[in-house]
């Protein structure tokens, strides 16, 4: 359904505020022009964002400050739904209403702009739209966004968070503090206030402007701080332009924020007019043994990137339902340390042990394909300028899937300016994020799909350019091979709350064998702090449209019952449902396989055991179920006990409740198969 209206109001001297609600009435946005133009937000008479201000600043003219106010709004609704090629769902609701207020100035030279501002039922978005002018005619460039979000009761709100332009990028663990502890913090942001009410600030739709972060001025005040060119300017563009949306999600609960599209609703409509060439799936890599230094990705006698193991790994790919292989480090460029090697990769020609053609030769006659993958470590001008043929290798290989990474250190990405100079990015920096959106077109013209590592952070820009199935953005699971420390038992617990609620996220699940550094006194007890049963629920608590089974194939073969579930776990949805959680504590979410009966449930924890008791409503009335059950053993624990795991089958019904005992880091995943 989709309905419109229409409102008009004249310009009044006298108005100095309009207000306009969600369509379910909780949420109200204020905006009103005393002493410059600001707004607020309540949620159900509560207020979460006290009065904060709106304006921007430019380099060459006066920007858009206190002195404007409200010339006209404009008010709209929208009803509709659309369809998800792929996702946690094939049907999104967009229910909003919206209010276009336009401020002007009679002292600035550059004297109007527009915020558009659409309230949903689960938060809000507003953006920037400034149209051409007198002094904003050519090239603008933006020196600040002077957008606030002023939080109530600051020392008694609790923040989760991870730094923002730190060396490490997204790839911090996140803190637990009051929100006055913070400094300069990424998005999402997520926070919970003293009455309750979750709410998470980021953004939607980033295309050609910079990163918004979060700095915190005097407690509570959180202004928008984005992230700078090399030369210190913010953004440059030209006159008639737009911002992504500054977005707040708002529940009266941590699980509300699970369930939330508004990310999605957005951005625009898919610019792939036929999507029939995306294909979510699962995969297997040669990957997880380089982490745990069984192979290397540099040549030699360790070499794990062969044509011998690739077919190797593609027979297992095949004998187990798995569509993809990622094999890493078969490109020139290797050698030494990688991490400094931007300069030197090349990513047409292989390493002399590896033949693309006979792989992916191998693979098609399987049915299982080759997932590329390209390391840039951080030099993006040697990217760019190989990148056609790099891409035309692939389409000529039938290689439909590109993992590409960024690897380096946060304000080191490479670039080579018009005249030769070498100079220094960060990754969520205006170019970068022109970048990285340039490979996902490129590659959508060759029908390829990208998974990007080390990238920028999700927006939720896979509505229109869906073949950008996922990526990274935070601490994944190969720092349990290496990090001292690894990810601690709330990580997972804490991932969705935060980081996800950006979008998917290439975590890559599935660690069978915890004991790969037990001869290795320099890594003693760095390992996924985990239990088995936990490693098995990720694959539906953490969503991605492409899902690894990161271990390797022995470790599988050595314990078949459980690699069952891995087979059996879809990877792309027709329904998602967030049951229950709080954040960093647990989370239960039930999801639906796409155009299918059967349902599957991921439930894990942090280090507290727990008992959880789960209705099971979300089940089809009036049909039975088949529920197997990975569950921790009663002596499950993630530290001296993490193979403790019942496999066990029960029947169920919607009317049914079932109580999931949760080891310290443990979980359990429930395959529900309907019963025909």
């Amino acid at each position: 359904m989709f309905a419109l209206s229409f409102a008009l109001l004249p310009p009044q001297a006298t108005a100095k505020s309009f207000n306009i609600s969600s369509p379910d009435g909780s949420i109200t946005l204020a905006v009103n022009d005393d002493n410059g133009p600001s707004y607020r937000v309540s949620f159900n008479g509560l207020t979460v964002i006290e009065p904060s201000q709106l304006g921007m600043a430019f380099k060459a003219v006066p920007g858009f400050d206190t002195s404007f106010t409200i010339a006209s709004v404009e008010q709209n609704q929208v009803n509709s739904s659309w369809q998800q090629p792929w996702g946690e769902r094939q049907t999104v609701v967009d229910h909003h209403n919206e209010l276009l207020v336009r401020f002007n100035s009679s002292r600035q030279l550059s004297n109007h702009y527009q915020v558009r501002f659409r309230v949903f039922n689960d938060g809000l978005g507003f953006r920037y739209e400034v149209p051409k002018q007198n002094g904003l005619t050519g090239m603008v460039e933006i020196t600040d966004e002077l957008t606030e979000f002023n939080i109530p009761e600051a020392e008694q709100t609790t923040a989760w968070w991870i730094p923002a332009r730190g060396w490490n990028r997204y790839e911090y663990l996140y803190n637990t503090t009051p929100l006055s502890d913070i400094d300069r913090v990424h998005t999402p942001f997520t926070f919970k206030l003293k009455n309750r009410v979750h709410v998470s600030i980021h953004e939607a739709a980033l295309v050609d402007y910079a990163a918004m972060t979060l700095n915190q001025q005097r407690t509570g005040k959180l202004k928008a701080d984005l992230t700078p060119w090399s030369d210190g300017i913010l953004v440059k563009t030209k006159a008639d332009f737009h911002t992504p949306w500054r977005t707040i999600q708002i529940s009266p609960d941590a699980v509300g924020l699970l369930n939330s599209d508004l990310i999605l609703n957005l951005n625009e409509p898919s610019k792939i007019a036929d999507t029939s060439w995306i294909k979510p799936g699962k995969y297997i890599g040669i990957w997880w043994g380089m982490h745990i230094n069984e192979t290397t990705w540099g040549s030699g006698d360790r070499h794990g990137a062969t044509t011998s193991e690739t077919k190797r790994y593609m027979d297992f790919a095949a004998e187990n339902g798995f569509d993809g292989v990622l094999v890493e480090g078969w490109n020139i460029g290797w050698d030494g340390d990688w991490f400094f090697n931007g300069d030197i990769f090349n990513f047409t020609r292989s390493y002399d042990d590896f033949d693309l053609k006979a792989v992916t030769d191998y693979g098609q006659k399987l049915g299982v394909r080759l997932i590329g993958h390209h390391e840039t470590s951080g030099s993006v001008t040697n990217y760019r300028n190989q990148l056609d043929d790099a891409y035309d290798l692939y389409q000529k290989h039938h290689v439909s899937q590109i993992k590409t990474g960024y690897v380096a250190d946060g304000g080191d990405i490479k670039r080579i300016d018009e005249s030769g100079v070498v100079r220094h990015e960060w990754h969520d920096g205006q170019f970068t994020i022109g970048e990285y959106l340039h490979s996902v077109k490129e590659a959508a013209k060759r029908k390829i799909s990208i998974n990007t590592h080390e990238p920028i952070k999700d927006t939720g820009l896979r509505r229109t350019y869906p073949n950008w199935l996922t990526r990274e953005g935070a601490r994944g699971q190969e720092f349990n091979a290496w990090a001292n420390p690894a990810n601690g038992p709330e990580h997972t617990a804490m991932l969705p709350f935060t980081r996800m609620l950006a979008g998917p996220m290439d975590f890559t699940p599935g660690i069978f064998n915890f004991d790969f550094n037990d001869d290795n006194p320099e890594k003693a007890g760095i390992r996924p702090q985990t239990t088995l049963a936990k490693q098995l629920a990720l694959y539906v608590v953490l969503y991605s449209p492409v899902q690894m089974a990161a271990d390797l194939p022995r470790n599988y073969q050595a314990n078949l019952p459980a690699f069952q579930f891995i087979k059996d776990v879809p990877a792309d949805w027709q329904q998602s449902q967030a049951l229950a959680g709080e954040v960093g504590d647990y989370v239960v979410f039930a999801r639906q396989e796409r155009n299918g009966k059967d349902w599957y449930l991921g439930a894990l924890t942090d280090e507290q055991a727990r008992e959880v008791e789960i209705p099971l409503s979300f089940l089809e009335s009036g049909t039975q179920y088949q529920a197997q059950i990975y569950r921790d053993g009663a002596k499950a624990h993630w530290l001296n006990n993490p193979y403790d795991l019942v496999i066990e089958q029960k029947t169920v019904t919607a009317k049914d409740k079932l109580t999931l005992s949760l080891a310290a880091s443990g979980g359990t995943a429930i395959r529900f198969k309907r019963i025909r």
